[in-house]
């Protein structure tokens, strides 16, 4: 006997199943990661067609049985179609999705992770913001939410929370002028460590809502690249493609 259940959440990605149909992954406020079937979804007529689409956001009406879930209804609130208007964009965004479904469990609170996901989709429609800098505000704070993230706001050797001064990867966080040591570590500037310090605390709402100068923006790149591929061994897929469209 089956059950129906209504769960909320976003497709992060879609495989076509035999002629007409589609096995669908979404990323859900209540279950965390979980493997949908989508019955007849890939035929031109199907009520499912669209809602079955990377980037979809809505409730998902599924039949759960024993071990899969299978799709009987969808109400889409976000297509967020603006994103595959441009190429850029359309690969920034499978970029955000691949590192989400990397993260995501099943079974797993990941209320936080569906929340950064949805806003970082947000900024990436607004024209006022860079691609780039939405990238890697999203891969730092993505570290936070994973409990992996850097210690950014006192000095790893003596706890002082003022003169933080270089970033130490052995040690995995700031720090401070009377603890310096050049070996493993890189200057930080103080504007460049405010902005980090910001993406880790700032609420979701307001974390895509500052800019940055392009001086700032090369040292808060490098960093956040170094911090992340540090965390972070996996081999992203659409990271390439992303490299040939924006460089």
């Amino acid at each position: 006997m089956r059950s129906g259940v209504i769960l909320m959440g976003m497709v992060l990605g879609a495989m076509p199943i035999g002629e007409y149909d589609k096995r669908i992954t979404i990323l859900t406020k209540e279950r965390g990661k979980i493997t949908v079937f989508a019955r007849g979804a890939r035929r031109p007529t199907s009520q499912l067609l669209a809602a079955t689409s990377p980037f979809s956001f809505g409730e998902f009406e599924l039949f759960e049985g024993r071990s899969t879930y299978n799709l009987k209804n969808a109400s889409i609130s976000n297509y967020f179609r603006g994103i595959a208007d441009d190429p850029e964009k359309t690969c920034y965004g499978f970029y955000f999705l691949e590192i989400a479904d990397y993260f995501a469990h099943e079974n797993n609170d990941e209320r936080e992770l569906l929340k950064l996901l949805y806003q970082t989709l947000r900024a990436l429609l607004s024209d006022a913001l860079d691609n780039r800098l939405v990238r890697r505000i999203y891969e730092l704070r993505i570290l936070l939410a994973e409990g992996i993230y850097p210690n950014l706001f006192s000095c790893q050797s003596c706890g002082k929370k003022e003169g933080l001064v270089r970033f130490d990867f052995r040690r995995g966080g700031m720090i401070c002028d009377r603890c310096i040591s050049g070996e493993g570590s890189i200057a930080v500037d103080a504007t460049v460590l405010y902005t980090l310090q910001y993406i880790l605390s700032a609420e979701l709402a307001k974390l895509y809502t500052f800019t940055v100068s392009d001086e700032v923006f090369t040292d808060l790149e490098q960093l956040i690249h170094r911090i992340f591929s540090m965390q972070v061994s996996h081999t992203f897929q659409s990271l390439a493609i992303l490299k040939t469209i924006a460089g």
